[in-house]
Parts: C-alpha cells; structure tokens; sequence
C-alpha cells in the first residue's frame, strides 16, 4: 500500500481525509457516526468506508453497545496502514520516535550521535542515518507517510524555515529534508513539538489550555490554545525566556540584558553555580572547581542528586523566579495546565515547592484554583514523539 499523503486521490479524496481526520480524535465510529459528521447518507458512506477497509486504512475495530438488536461495526486507523517518524535534533545528538496511524509509539531511539551541522551535505548525512537505524528496526521507509523534524530556536512552520541551521535563502530545511526523504516533512520548533506530544499523549488529559515550559540550556514555551498549538502572527511565539523580567544586567544570548533566561535556565544554573564556587561556597563539586577542571550541567544535576545543599539552594531561587513570571502567564491565559518539562525538570523535587509558592503569592487566586502544574510525563521522548504526531496532523489535513 501506498503511504496516505500519496495515495488519497479520486471522487472521494475529500471525504476520506474529512474520515481520517475524525479517526485522529477519536478511536473509532460507526457508519451511522460518520455520516452524521460528514452530513452524507449512510449508502455511500458505507460504499467510502468498504474502499478505505480495502486500501488498508481503516479496520472494524469491533461492536458497539446494544441494549437491543444488531450491534453496529466500529471502525477506525488500521494500526498497520503505515508509520509517521518523528526526529528531535540536539546539538550532538538525535533522537528517533515511530508512531502508527493511530498515534501508538511503536519505538522510541534516544541519543542517536550525530552533530547537524549547517550544510546541506549534513542534512542529507542525517536523513540516512535515520532510515538507516529505521531499517534496522524493521521499518520500512516506503512506509512512512511522513516525517517530523523538531529543532531548537526559530522555526517557520509555514514556510520550512529553520533560523538555527539557516541553510540558504532558496532552499529552506523542509526542502532539503523532503528531497532526501521522499515524503512530507514537518519542521517545527523543539518547544511546540514537547507541548504537542504532551497534550496528545502525554501528562495532559481533558486539558484543552495548556502552557508548555521548557526548561533546558534555554527557557521556552509550547501553547496550546483551545486544542491547538499556538504560533502568533510570524510563527514565533513562545519566546518567555526573552521576557524582559529582571533586573539584573545580564546580557542575554539575544543580546538584550534583564531576560527572564538569564534567571531560569540550564545556563543560568550553571552561572549561579559557578558564582557561589567562586566565592568559596563548600559543594561537592569545590575539588573539581579548586583544581581548574570544568563545571558542567550534568556535574551540577549529578550533585543534586548527591543532595548537595549549595545547588539545591540555586535550583530554589531559580524556582521563585520561574515561579513570579508564571504568576503572570496564569493571570494573563488562566490555563487549564501548565506543564515543566525540558532537561531541568529532572530538578522538580527542589524546583517546584518555591515555583508553586511563587505563583501563589503573585497570581490571583481566583485565576490560579482551577490551574494545575505537574511534570512532563514523556520526559526526554516528549519532542520526537511530539514531531511525529504533528506530521500526521500534518498529513491529514493537508
């Protein structure tokens, strides 16, 4: 069989699509279900439904419930009818997530080496080494329908553009990445790839609201509005670490000083750190730090583990500050969720107390009752399953 953006074609392309899109958002329908929603009669619904059952697309997933007479077919995706890959781009890493039609993760392959750099011959490397890992997980690559590219920094969704690996102004990522693959691709920002694969997937229930922090080298922030991934009129919303918050003098990387990213962040951990050895602090990592070696990130989250009362102490003011700039997100959008995840939030049991107390103290407590915070559940699988979720999105509706 054919992959679906290839295949859905003819006199009813359009309600097949319109069929598969329901299937998305729910696990399965009757025939009577479909024409209610599709304002078609059952006959040719029914002529629709036996084609797309033929094509491999749909599959009777059973009965439905009967106090009486003969149950009606349920139908839904055919778990088989092809895969939609998800590739989540780190600076020297890549991560790999296969889900199926109807949105199970199939495989999940963390910290794949590979650095992307900005060239078009990098690209096309990484393309391979993809389907190559791909095969050796028996996965076909005809099979795919489509693929999901998540990337830090600006990303133009509409257009294919990645401001962080800018590759040419006539040729934009997406291009690259479709030439090489063969099928669709989605390019999207790493933040919004995690804050859909939560909402569709993940820690997320009902929630239909949902504020997505990412807490990592940097800060950033998915939205979810409504059921729908926000993007502002250029495409590039989301930016609260550039949220001008402190007052502190601290250039950020942007080039502006006082962002709420120099406060909350990997990066601003590492600094507080570094400040607190500088001035003598006892840590368990002072030996290090004595004798000229470099601090990194995961020395610093290694000693939290240790329970090492000087970090812990720099994860806590970083909270209250995190914590008094949510205050105003949750004043300003009342969100139904607002979800911690990115690299720090393996940080939750000494970041979140003084982050909640904070938004208690400086949000309005009719606005923030009806609030919940918790921790991603997907972790470090959030973006790559979030980016092939958002390829099938993708695919549906185009």
């Amino acid at each position: 069989m054919e992959p679906l953006s290839r295949n859905i074609s003819g006199h009813y392309a359009l309600e097949k699509k319109a069929i598969l899109a329901l299937c998305s958002s729910h696990s399965g329908y009757s025939i009577a279900d479909f024409a209610r929603h599709l304002g078609a009669s059952i006959p040719k619904v029914t002529r629709i439904i036996a084609e797309m059952v033929e094509e491999g697309y749909l599959a009777e997933l059973g009965k439905t419930e009967s106090s009486g007479g003969r149950r009606a077919s349920v139908f839904g995706f055919n778990p088989g009818a092809g895969y939609f890959v998800g590739i989540h781009v780190e600076h020297e890493s890549i991560s790999v997530a296969v889900t199926d039609f109807p949105g199970n993760v199939l495989h999940m392959l963390d910290g794949i080496p590979f650095q992307l750099e900005k060239t078009e011959e990098s690209v096309r490397a990484m393309c391979r080494e993809v389907n190559s890992r791909l095969g050796a997980i028996d996965i076909d690559p005809s099979k795919v329908s489509a693929y999901g590219v998540d990337i830090t920094g600006r990303v133009h969704r509409v257009t294919g553009y990645s401001y962080s690996f800018f590759i040419s102004e006539e040729k934009p990522l997406r291009t690259l990445l479709e030439e090489e693959f063969g099928k669709p691709v989605v390019v999207e920002n790493d933040t919004r790839a995690m804050a859909w694969g939560e909402y569709v997937c993940g820690v997320a229930s009902d929630e239909n609201t949902i504020l997505f922090l990412n807490v990592g080298w940097g800060l950033g922030m998915g939205m979810v509005l409504d059921g729908k991934l926000f993007y502002g009129k250029s495409g590039f919303s989301g930016e609260f670490g550039h949220f001008p918050l402190l007052d502190n003098n601290l250039y950020c990387r942007c080039g502006k000083t006082g962002c709420l990213e120099t406060g909350v962040s990997g990066l601003a951990l590492h600094r507080l750190v570094v400040e607190k050895l500088s001035e003598g602090r006892t840590s368990v990592l002072s030996p290090a730090y004595k004798r000229g070696a470099e601090i990194t990130l995961d020395d610093i989250l290694q000693a939290m583990e240790k329970e090492d009362v000087m970090v812990i102490e720099c994860i806590e003011e970083m909270g209250a500050t995190l914590g008094r700039a949510l205050a105003g997100l949750i004043n300003i959008f009342n969100p139904d969720l607002v979800i911690v995840g990115g690299r720090l939030s393996v940080t939750q049991r000494y970041l979140l107390p003084p982050l909640r107390s904070a938004v208690n103290k400086h949000s309005l407590n009719i606005v923030n009752n009806d609030t919940h915070i918790k921790v991603s559940r997907l972790g470090k699988s959030a973006a790559a399953i979030g980016a092939s979720l958002l390829a099938k999105d993708h695919v549906l509706h185009m």
